[in-house]
């Protein structure tokens, strides 16, 4: 590129308002991005919704071990998109710049790093880590090949939270020593009948990566109730939660994990417990956050209570309230709602788009590498430490302490 170009190009950008930055390809800010997409199955395909309204940004390659999640994503993308099976293909590749990580938990480490590696920046779904042993490796692949990390815990981008954070920071409802989660719903996903899956349809064996075992089309469906795969609904539900109330009160770690597990639904079906509760300590911050989550019934659905010395604060997807406490004249009682649905807990609403904040917020980081990430991988470490911590209680049955 010459000199005239790139004064040209840097000037028209910045008559825009956007910023000019150099990246491992070059000045991406005023050129298009190109994407890979690493496992299209049903998460990345919501994701993918919010993708027409990412400007300058084109899927130029996909990735999926099952060839009918292959097809479909090949027709979301570009055209001229390359389609493999093989990861290693893919990062490989000079069309590729930034890659969306959707495939299962076990996964998510090994391609970021992976990734990173490849000099490609990285946008992966929670939980960031399968175990707590991956925490540092993740960590060092982000910083030292100096790449852009999301990890999709959308509730960070969203408009209302970070309201809320800067009220919950301002001292509105005093101070913080104990917080409520829950993520209930009632959804029957139990039944082990005849699945038509054709096994030749399916690289079962580099979906298993390390984990091999025979083929079980009802695990390739529901892998995150399998511990090999996934971390059951500590892992995929309460880490949203978690890493807001890591995020709100400036907390890394729990201390300790005292944790119950039932099989209420899903005995001799699910291998993580369908029902669950944990007490997570947080002692160097006086801080105790309790969390339960089940598939039998929907009360209080998903949101999260900070119980504050003056009142209380909740949130939800879609809502924040201030709740003065009992006899306290302050905090005066307020709320900011959002969307068109009143309910309260709901798993998604309409307004706010937290995927769209969420990767608009990426690629922002992605063209202007000065700006930081609202969730990079220490966040995301952070997060899952904490469901982590929760399941070796509930396996173990005893009371898990963190060892560093």
């Amino acid at each position: 590129m010459t000199t005239d170009r790139r004064t040209f190009i840097a000037t028209s950008a910045l008559a825009t308002g956007s910023l000019l930055t150099e990246s491992a390809r070059g000045f991406v800010a005023n050129d298009t991005l190109q994407i890979g997409l690493i496992g299209v199955g049903g998460r990345c395909k919501h994701l993918l919704k919010s993708f027409p309204a990412l400007p300058n940004v084109k899927i130029t390659a996909v990735c999926d071990v099952f060839d009918d999640n292959l097809e479909a994503a090949k027709k979301l993308a570009d055209p001229r998109a390359f389609a493999t099976k093989a990861h290693e293909e893919l990062l490989a590749r000079k069309d590729v710049d930034a890659v969306l990580i959707a495939a299962p938990d076990h996964w998510h480490v090994p391609l970021t790093v992976a990734a990173c590696k490849a000099g490609k920046d990285v946008y992966v779904e929670k939980p960031l880590t399968h175990s707590l042993a991956e925490g540092k490796v993740v960590i060092a692949a982000q910083n030292e090949n100096k790449r852009v990390v999301q990890v999709g815990t959308q509730q960070r981008s969203m408009t209302h939270l970070l309201e809320a954070y800067k009220l919950l920071r301002a001292g509105v409802i005093g101070q913080v020593h104990k917080v409520h989660c829950t993520w209930n719903r009632n959804a029957n996903r139990f039944q082990r009948g005849k699945d038509p899956l054709d096994p030749a349809k399916v690289d079962w064996k580099r979906f298993c990566g390390a984990k091999a075992q025979d083929f079980d089309a009802y695990k390739f469906r529901q892998w995150r109730w399998f511990w090999d795969f996934g971390g059951g609904i500590f892992t995929d539900l309460m880490v949203h939660w978690i890493d807001v109330v890591h995020w709100f009160l400036d907390l890394d770690h729990p201390a300790s994990a005292a944790s119950a597990g039932d099989w209420l639904a899903a005995k001799d079906v699910w291998e993580t417990p369908d029902t669950v509760q944990t007490l997570l300590r947080y002692p160097d911050k006086q801080v105790q956050v309790y969390f339960e989550g089940t598939f039998s019934n929907n009360r209080n659905g998903a949101m999260t209570e900070f119980m504050g010395t003056e009142g209380t604060l909740y949130v939800d997807r879609g809502r924040y309230e201030i709740i003065p406490d009992r006899g306290k004249k302050k905090p005066e009682p307020s709320a900011r709602i959002l969307g068109t649905d009143p309910q309260k807990g709901l798993d998604f609403y309409d307004k706010p788009d937290g995927e769209l904040l969420h990767l608009m917020n990426w690629i922002e980081c992605v063209r202007d590498r000065s700006k930081k990430v609202a969730c990079p991988a220490e966040a995301g470490v952070s997060a899952a430490s904490a469901a982590h911590l929760a399941n070796e209680s509930v396996r173990s049955g005893q009371v898990a302490v963190w060892k560093g």
